[in-house]
């Protein structure tokens, strides 16, 4: 019997066979359809919805009592949200900004009708921002030599006497720090590549090569290096670091996709972490679960990753992410049929609840943050634990809603590892937020030209990221320090981010 052609049975039994093949078959084919309009859905979302992951109104509908009643409408559980939106007030420029003062004057200062002089009365002042092209200066460097005429004429060995060739960060080059600091910053900050800055400099009638300034880079990332690896020993001794990974393409590599780590300890957001804040960037040839073993060797505290299974090789105690389990049930929600509530909701409900409770932490000790997890946030996860194991048996594993169901029960242990210490966070969003300046920057340079490039790269990367997270402008932070490797190369503890005090 094949697939066209169905033979008809004897027997009462080889009917029953039959007609059990025939269901299963049937189910089968029902599950497909089922799948197939869910990646559909999901596919005209991602096309034309909305990316936002944010839910209005934060529905409250994980206490119904009747969990089969869930598509049913829910508008008496729906909050009412009432603004009043405010009318934009024009921030005050600052007060130590240079200015220009131009009086406009009137010429006749008599009256119009009886002729006599005028006073003074007030004055009305308007400020508008004056924008100023950057100023590129030529910096001589002018050693003078001395010798003495007296040994001269004597005809013994002439010495000559002459300053030491200052300090440089590219020795011989004509980049100064300020120069290279504002290349940096153009591309790894502000995303602009190369070739587009060698067209800016033409505009100021300088002619500065893409090559050449790719040589730079390298080189200043080489001379950064005894500072990334200070860093890199700090942030092991933390207690809890973020890591996530994202893909990077080389040229001359002969995969077609490498990958660029990223380890964060401390807070993205300065004042708000007891922890340093550090990003470090490491480039790696592939997704190998060996390079953060090696990259972390050493360190045994916490690590938040999502669900790679290849983090699960490092000697760490791994953290799971929220946001990843967040993100599937949205997923499944957002192909639910529109105006009915559903499982989906439930889930994604109850999760903001477990956000909530650390949006009112923010900026609390660690030892407030245990107890009110323990107090508030365990409840909830283990009422939630009863639910996705109940739905779990009654959703098939193939939907996109089964997937999520899957991943939260199969993560568990580490979901809720957040709530065991408070210097721990409910997801990894720090990671996240730390690699999306890459991601950003990817789209505009496309590639990386050679290995060396990608790990230049990482070790700029690194530095801007951690000037950021430690309330530095990346650009006076960069050229303070070539300022200072150039002339003490092995004296790196001025130079960390929390002991450099700039203007900013």
């Amino acid at each position: 019997m094949n697939d066209d052609t169905i033979r008809l049975p004897n027997t009462i039994d080889e009917l029953k066979a039959l007609v059990l093949q025939l269901e299963a078959r049937h189910q089968d084919d029902k599950n497909r359809y089922h799948q197939l309009l869910e990646q559909f859905r999901l596919a005209q979302h991602n096309r034309f919805g909305k990316s936002s992951e944010s839910q209005p109104a934060q529905l409250d509908l994980f206490n119904e009592i009747e969990e089969e009643m869930v598509t049913e409408s829910a508008e008496e559980d729906e909050q009412t949200i009432s603004y009043t939106r405010k009318k934009p007030i024009r921030q005050r420029l600052p007060d130590d900004l240079p200015r220009t003062i131009i009086i406009h004057d009137i010429e006749d200062k008599t009256c119009d009708c009886c002729g006599h002089e005028l006073h003074e009365m007030g004055r009305d002042i308007s400020e508008k921002l004056e924008f100023i092209p950057a100023k590129v200066e030529v910096t001589q460097h002018v050693r003078p030599k001395y010798s003495c005429r007296h040994c001269d004429t004597q005809g013994t060995s002439v010495s000559i006497k002459q300053a030491p060739v200052p300090a440089s960060p590219i020795p011989k080059g004509i980049a100064t720090s300020s120069l290279l600091a504002q290349i940096i910053t153009a591309k790894f900050q502000y995303s602009l590549p190369l070739y587009r800055q060698e067209t800016l400099f033409q505009q100021w009638g300088i002619a500065i090569g893409r090559r050449t300034m790719a040589d730079w880079l390298i080189k200043c990332a080489a001379l950064f290096s005894p500072l990334y690896d200070e860093l890199r020993r700090i942030m092991l001794e933390q207690p809890a670091l973020h890591c996530d990974e994202t893909t990077v393409k080389v040229l001359d590599v002969e995969k077609s996709t490498c990958y660029m780590w990223v380890y964060c300890s401390g807070s993205d957001t300065p004042g708000t972490d007891t922890l340093p804040g550090i990003v470090l960037y490491d480039y790696q040839p592939s997704r190998h679960g060996y390079h953060p073993v090696n990259f972390l060797q050493g360190y045994s505290g916490y690590l938040h990753t999502d669900g790679y299974k290849g983090y699960e090789q490092t000697h760490t105690v791994l953290v799971g992410c929220w946001a990843h389990a967040r993100r599937r049930f949205i997923d499944a929600q957002r192909i639910q049929v529109k105006g009915k509530k559903g499982r989906a909701d439930l889930a994604v409900s109850h999760i903001q609840k477990l956000y909530r409770i650390e949006a009112l932490l923010t900026g609390e000790s660690a030892q407030k943050k245990y107890a009110v997890r323990q107090e508030d946030a365990r409840p909830l996860l283990k009422e939630f634990r009863e639910w996705l194991d109940n739905a779990a048996t009654r959703v098939s594993p193939k939907t996109k809603l089964g997937e999520a169901i899957s991943y939260t029960l199969n993560q568990w242990e580490k979901l809720i590892r957040y709530i065991d210490d408070g210097l721990l966070s409910i997801d990894n969003n720090r990671a996240e937020r730390a690699v999306k300046p890459f991601v950003i920057g990817r789209k505009n340079w496309l590639f990386s030209a050679s290995t060396s490039g990608a790990r230049s790269s990482a070790m700029l990367y690194s530095i801007i990221e951690t000037a950021k997270a430690n309330g530095l402008v990346p650009y006076d932070y960069i050229a303070h320090c070539l300022d200072h490797l150039c002339r003490n190369p092995d004296d790196i503890e001025p130079i960390l981010p929390w002991n450099v005090k700039l203007n900013v």
